[in-house]
Formats: structure tokens, C-alpha cells, sequence
């Protein structure tokens, strides 16, 4: 029951998150496309991210990555990761690990402190 309670409050957190934050004018993704990539993810990201993520997480993830296929695109990808982590303190230690978990290799930290205006 407390670990259901604990990824509503997450996924609620990023609902509010996709709200908040709006990505760049040429972006075609958005947070809510964001959100769907990890939306999979939250359980396993509220466990702490012991052992390997889910197979469906992964894909989220893989899905998400091929997608971000532009410079504006890529940052309203990780403008919306960084605003999560400040959101959800916990999702930085097991969110960070993530990608390489999923064998995807992106070129920023996920990490509060990343200026996205500096990715392409």
C-alpha cells in the first residue's frame, strides 16, 4: 500500500511537471511524451532500482530516445528530466542510471545543475 501511494505521488509529480514546463517551439516532443517514455519506469524507480528495470521500462526509454531525433527536441527531453529531479529528489540517484541500464547512451547527466540550452 505505502509503495502504491509513493508512485501515485510520483506520477502525480509529473503530471504536474508536463504542466509546468513548456518545451521549445520547434520541440515535437514534450513532457508528456516524456512522461509516457517513463511512465513504466516509476515503479521500479520508487523501489530504489534494484535489479534491472522492466522490459516495458526499457522500450519507454529506447522509444523515447530514438524520438528526441533534434537540438530542441533533446533539450525539452532533458529540461523535463531536470525539473523532475528537482521535483522528486529520490529520482535522481536511480533515474540517473537509467539510460546505460536500458543501453541507451544519452550526453547529459540527469542532474539538476545540467543547462539543457547546451545540448544538440
Amino acid at each position: 500500500m505505502a509503495m502504491m501511494m509513493k508512485v501515485v505521488a510520483v506520477a502525480a509529480a509529473i503530471a504536474v511537471m508536463a504542466v509546468a514546463v513548456a518545451p521549445g517551439a520547434e520541440a515535437a516532443l514534450s513532457c508528456n511524451s516524456v512522461i509516457q517514455g517513463l511512465f513504466p519506469c516509476l515503479g521500479w524507480i520508487q523501489g530504489g532500482g534494484v535489479g534491472g528495470p522492466p522490459g516495458q521500462c526499457c522500450s519507454g526509454i529506447q522509444t523515447l530516445y530514438r524520438a528526441a531525433a533534434t537540438t530542441p527536441d533533446r533539450q525539452t527531453v532533458c529540461g523535463c528530466l531536470k525539473n523532475l529531479a528537482a521535483s522528486y529528489p529520490g529520482f535522481v540517484g536511480t533515474a540517473a542510471g537509467l539510460p546505460g541500464k536500458c543501453g541507451v547512451r544519452i550526453p547529459y547527466k540527469i542532474s539538476t545543475s545540467t543547462d539543457c540550452s547546451k545540448i544538440k
